[in-house]
């Protein structure tokens, strides 16, 4: 298991507070060895800002640009590999149409698109924004690949350490840990035949390397003016099948992920997360990209895995809808309207989801993907039933719509 990422939260301020960032990086150089040193291979250094209205009311589309290409280079020299400018926000909607030159412009810049409000509201003009972006930033480059840094949120908190959904809360300096842990849930039910025995493994196993991550990230936070906010431990994967969270999946019995069973699977896994005690923050679940886990990208190009079974699986344990290969035609009507059912389902459920979909030029359902980055298995493009909205749900303004209790209907 390994730490995909420390990340750093700031305010660098507009103009850049370049001191802010050489902090920050001056933290990373003594956290990293220090994580290291006890074992844990850290892959990448990240840095979010807190969210780009917040820094400067109106900008620019060129100002925002340069801004996030100045970001880019200080905090490369600072050591960190990936930035984040956080997301555009419901009541500043013109930011939205921003982002796709932003992205385009830079390389190692990440943004995020707010869906929902604090107060349990689905903006629509804000659902409609993300659409739009996901849409034009699909014909940045020719494989749609921009898209990697770009993601919708639904009820995502402040201080979630995995990209693209991470930013800042405050001024107050913040770092938290996002773990790659999908080999901890391969290795709790490899050769088990009971599936508590598994759980009980599982969680045992976070709680265990969270202890010595927690001590050690309390010791080096001491010396700076930086919190610790805690661990998202979330099941991420790497492509490759021992580091899949799709082996995990089959190993606890499912015949292939997307069967009947893979409901059953992700919920188990997400309990385990629940039942650890360690400091969390972010999504704390299962994620379900399709094209980082070696084993969802091969049942989706199967067609034993579909958009509606991520869905699904969201409700009870994922993170939402995560780098899903669509075809390249699709229109960004029916991109809102895949969005307002993840906006509904983080709400209603009152849990963080994200959608990274990635329309991919000149691809049509069933084609296969042709990315070559080492952070993805390639797949086909899915399928997805959708089309425009229409009446009341076509129009703009908030919807409420609140957390279930127990004793909702």
């Amino acid at each position: 298991m390994r730490i995909r990422s420390i990340t750093v939260f700031i305010n660098p301020k507009y103009p850049l507070e370049e001191k802010t960032i050489h902090q920050a990086g001056s933290f990373v150089a003594t956290a990293k060895p220090a994580f290291e040193a006890a074992g844990y291979t850290v892959q990448t250094a990240r840095l979010a800002t807190i969210p780009f209205p917040h820094l400067k009311r109106f900008w620019a589309q060129t100002e925002l640009i340069s801004y996030a290409q100045q970001f880019e280079i200080l905090a490369k020299q600072a050591g960190f590999e990936f930035v984040s400018l956080g997301p555009a926000l419901p009541q500043a909607v013109a930011n939205y149409a921003l982002i796709p030159e932003v992205l385009a412009a830079t390389d190692n810049v990440f943004m995020c698109g707010d869906m929902t409000t604090p107060n349990f509201k689905i903006s629509l003009p804000a659902v409609k924004a993300c659409a739009q972006v996901i849409y034009n930033t699909a014909k940045k480059s020719a494989d749609g690949f921009t898209n990697l840094r770009f993601t919708a949120l639904a009820n995502v908190p402040s201080c979630t350490p995995f990209f693209p959904a991470s930013y800042a809360r405050d001024n107050n300096p913040a770092f938290a840990l996002a773990m790659e842990a999908a080999p901890l849930a391969v290795e709790a039910f490899e050769n088990i035949d009971d599936l508590n025995e598994g759980c009980r493994l599982l969680t045992a196993s976070i709680e265990k390397h969270a202890a010595a991550l927690e001590k050690i990230a309390e010791e080096v936070s001491s010396g700076f003016q930086m919190s610790f906010k805690g661990i998202d431990f979330s099941l991420a994967q790497y492509p490759q099948p021992r580091l899949s969270l799709g082996t995990a999946f089959e190993n606890m019995g499912v015949p292939a992920v997307g069967m009947s069973g893979s409901l059953t699977a992700a919920a188990l896994l997400a309990n385990s997360i629940d039942r650890a005690a360690f400091k969390k923050v972010g999504f704390c679940g299962v994620f379900l990209p399709v094209l980082e886990d070696a084993i969802f990208a091969q049942r989706a190009a199967e067609g034993t895995l579909t958009i509606t079974d991520l869905y699904l699986y969201s409700a009870v344990c994922g993170a939402g809808l995560d780098t899903i290969p669509l075809p390249g035609d699709i229109s960004g009507e029916a991109l809102t309207a895949i969005l307002m059912d993840l906006a509904a389902l983080g709400l209603r459920l009152d849990k963080p989801l994200t959608a990274r979909l990635m329309p991919i030029p000149g691809k049509k359902t069933g084609d296969p993907t042709n990315f070559d980055f080492a952070y993805f298995a390639n797949s086909r493009v899915m399928s997805v039933c959708t089309a425009a909205l229409g009446g009341a749900m076509a129009k703009n303004g908030l919807v409420s719509i609140q957390p279930r209790t127990k004793s909702s209907g």
